[in-house]
């Protein structure tokens, strides 16, 4: 096989803290590909600048003016993390044979492109970088991590336990991707539905080297809420189920109703019963709430906006004609 071009695409958002030792160990990684002979000369680093505040742009454009090495992505403004992503595997496909994406905080092992390379060369389209373990995350961090992986499983998503984003994928497989026309991406159940070969490679995930994350709380479980809606319709089921349960609920309760008045015996029952109406009423607004998620992801993909916007890319490579 001859040596591919590779492509590291690397989303940014208010990352100036990290990324000079970004630039630094990437490139390194990058010229030790390139002088093993694993990937081609015109291999680069692809930054996407997602509307950041601070200088994040402008140490991409004078990291690419010092380097060819890097090359640099500007949106026109925020688009999300999954947003930028997608912009730039989708540029980098017309330019590379295999596209490497990992996050700019340096958590992600950069050792482990050396295997996913190996296994793209081997025949792999897609190669999902996977956590060994969790034993550097905090106990609250390593059990809501893996109870989401577990309820995505339970609701019929199909995603890679202990993988987020950093992954390889092939042109082919990226032609694949792109086919996927959704405006509420999430890329970790995406990818899996793309099929053709696929590998994994663990690694032991890092602390973040520098700046605070992009992910609190209330992110991660907007993020997760995203998974779920997009890729599973268990929980409109699950809104079915509950209304029949509770339907049985009320004729047992009526049947017994009717069997203590035939008794003559009277029935108080005025906290059972405002108990009753507010777990209904709870559960009524639950699952509507439920199901104005999805009406909400129907009307937004029917208007077809577009799911992001390239102000600049800074680049010294032409897209292949291939």
């Amino acid at each position: 096989m001859n040596q591919p071009v590779v492509y590291i695409v690397v989303p940014c958002y208010n990352e100036e803290a990290v990324l000079p030792e970004t630039f630094r160990r990437l490139r390194a990684k990058l010229e030790q590909l390139i002088s093993a002979g694993k990937a081609d000369n015109r291999s680069r680093l692809l930054f996407v600048n997602d509307g950041s505040k601070d200088r994040t742009w402008a140490l991409i454009a004078e990291a690419h003016a010092q380097c060819p090495l890097i090359s640099g992505l500007d949106l026109s403004r925020n688009r999300g993390h999954q947003n930028a992503l997608l912009a730039g595997l989708l540029t980098a496909r017309e330019r590379a044979d295999a596209v490497i994406s990992m996050d700019a905080d340096l958590q992600d092992d950069v050792d482990a492109v050396d295997a996913m390379v190996d296994k793209f060369r081997e025949g792999c389209d897609i190669v999902y970088g996977v956590r060994s373990s969790r034993a550097s995350d905090t106990f609250f961090k390593r059990f809501t991590a893996e109870a989401f992986y577990r309820l995505m499983s339970l609701l019929g998503a199909n995603v890679v336990f202990n993988h987020a984003d950093y992954r390889l994928m092939s042109r082919r497989a990226l032609d694949g991707l792109a086919e996927f026309r959704e405006a509420n991406l999430f890329l970790r159940g995406i990818v899996p539905m793309i099929g053709y070969r696929t590998g994994t490679v663990e690694y032991e995930r890092g602390v973040r080297f520098a700046g605070e994350s992009k992910y609190p709380l209330k992110k991660m479980i907007s993020f997760a809420m995203e998974g779920i809606t997009s890729l599973s319709t268990k929980p409109l089921k699950m809104i079915t189920a509950l209304g029949f349960l509770i339907f049985l609920v009320s004729i047992a309760m009526l049947a017994y109703s009717i069997v203590r008045w035939a008794m003559g015996e009277t029935i108080l029952g005025w906290a059972s019963l405002i108990c009753s109406i507010w777990a209904i009423g709870g559960l009524i607004l639950l699952s509507l709430g439920v199901i104005g998620e999805y009406i909400g992801k129907i009307y937004l993909e029917t208007k077809g906006r577009p799911r992001f916007l390239i102000r600049e890319v800074l680049e010294d490579n032409p897209p292949s004609q291939d």
